[in-house]
């Protein structure tokens, strides 16, 4: 069949790689793409939020599967355009997604079916905002999220009051994230440690990925302000039996089920992140796809055909497939743009690729590139994922930052620490 991956960033990289490798896939298509999704598809430039333009070329192309990466064309409703149609789509529908792209909604809805989540308060002004948090009701720190979608950077963790009422104006008044942050949520701050889990989801039945741990601060040390993620392992160090179980009966299960309940059948991935506290695991945030970069890392694991686990969700019978993983951990580090996640320039050239990927068992992932006249430049923040897999963690991780130290563009930088376990956040 002919195979269709939506987006341009290191995850569709990594799934389009992947896709590539199955027997069912003869051809794949990535819209739009980046520099390195042109090595293992044909990109197509057509934007990942012209739902009607993808739709079009999937009818006219025949596609047999697609499978959407990002969040954006998830919430403009993209699942739905193609189930209109009768277009196999991996993702779940804009109301469905309305779990990643509302703060509020996924709060209201942990908090209406008593799925483990912190205490909160939604507000829509700045007085509000003010008032909340003089009352000393959270504490500091305390945390503020615009409601809406802020490419993982609506997040702010807060150690003081004069500090939470600067962000809150900059969300509120100034509007520093558009209409996301309409409306914000001040939350309880969770002490303990982060996890990422995630399932496949049929609508009814939940099929577990391989866990992860995400590094989402920019500087090591977890240091510095959120971004979209700069770098992964795989499988999560913290991730136990014990835990593993608690998480599938108190979160993700309960989650799936009560959407349906309510009308928000959800086919696609469901990814919880978690903070394991001393009285468990409490959900963060709910994203309605693929992680990114826990993918790339992920996808170097996954033994077992995608295609197939991918399909299984469409077609409503996602445990039918046997998944099968490598016991071989995995790493990815996230090689940015300097100034990530602020302000950056684009058009730098990459040099060292062929160079790193000569190492045995590393692979490059783009995100921000583009090729052109024979090279690769950057055109994001997040510019590369370098990763590896190997028999022990830190063996994966000296491969990656090898092939990290041969790589260069103007002004880069990347966590050094990404695979050492924190105890916990502070």
């Amino acid at each position: 069949m002919k195979v269709l991956v939506v987006g341009s960033g290191g995850r569709e990289h990594a799934l389009a790689w992947k896709i590539a490798q199955s027997p069912r896939a003869e051809k794949v298509f990535c819209a739009p793409g980046n520099g390195g999704t042109r090595l293992v598809a044909e990109n197509v430039p057509i934007a990942e939020t012209d739902i009607a333009g993808l739709a079009d070329f999937a009818e006219r192309e025949a596609v047999g599967l697609t499978v959407v990466g990002p969040e954006a064309p998830l919430t403009l409703g993209l699942a739905d355009e193609f189930e209109k149609r009768r277009l196999p789509v991996f993702g779940p529908t804009k109301k469905a997604a309305e779990i990643e792209a509302s703060k509020v909604f996924a709060k209201e809805f942990m908090e209406r079916h008593r799925i483990p989540t912190g205490r909160f308060r939604v507000v829509d002004s700045f007085d509000q905002a003010r008032k909340v948090l003089a009352s000393g009701e959270f504490g500091y720190p305390v945390v503020l999220k615009a409601d809406g979608l802020a490419a993982g950077k609506g997040v702010v963790v807060c150690p003081n009051q004069k500090k939470a009422e600067d962000t809150a104006g900059e969300m509120l008044v100034q509007k520093k994230f558009g209409p996301a942050g309409r409306r914000v949520v001040i939350e309880e701050f969770l002490r303990g440690r982060e996890v990422s889990f995630m399932v496949v989801s049929d609508g009814l039945r939940v099929q577990p990925l391989a866990t992860a741990m995400d590094h989402k601060a920019a500087y090591d040390g977890d240091k510095g302000p959120n971004t979209g993620g700069m770098g992964a392992v795989s499988p999560s160090p913290l991730m136990t039996e014990k835990l593993f179980k608690e998480v599938l009966t108190t979160v993700v299960g309960p989650a799936v089920t009560r959407l349906l309940e309510e009308g928000r059948k959800f086919k696609g991935v469901l990814y919880a992140g978690l903070m394991i506290t001393e009285s468990g695991p409490r959900v963060l945030e709910f994203n309605g796809r693929f992680g990114d970069p826990e993918t790339q890392a992920q996808m170097l694991r996954l033994e077992s055909d995608l295609v197939d686990l991918l399909m299984a969700a469409v077609e409503e019978d996602v445990l039918r497939e046997e998944v099968r993983w490598s016991a071989r951990p995995s790493g990815c580090v996230v090689m940015a743009s300097g100034g990530y996640p602020v302000h950056y320039e684009k058009g730098k050239t990459i040099t060292g690729l062929d160079e790193a990927e000569s190492i045995p068992g590393v692979a490059v992932f783009h995100a921000g590139t583009r090729f052109e006249s024979g090279s690769y430049l950057t055109s994001g923040g997040r510019v590369l994922g370098v990763c590896a897999s190997e028999p022990d963690l830190a063996g994966a991780m000296r491969k990656i930052y090898e092939g990290c130290g041969r790589i260069y563009f103007e002004a880069m930088h990347y966590r050094r620490d990404i695979g050492a376990l924190k105890e916990e956040r502070t």
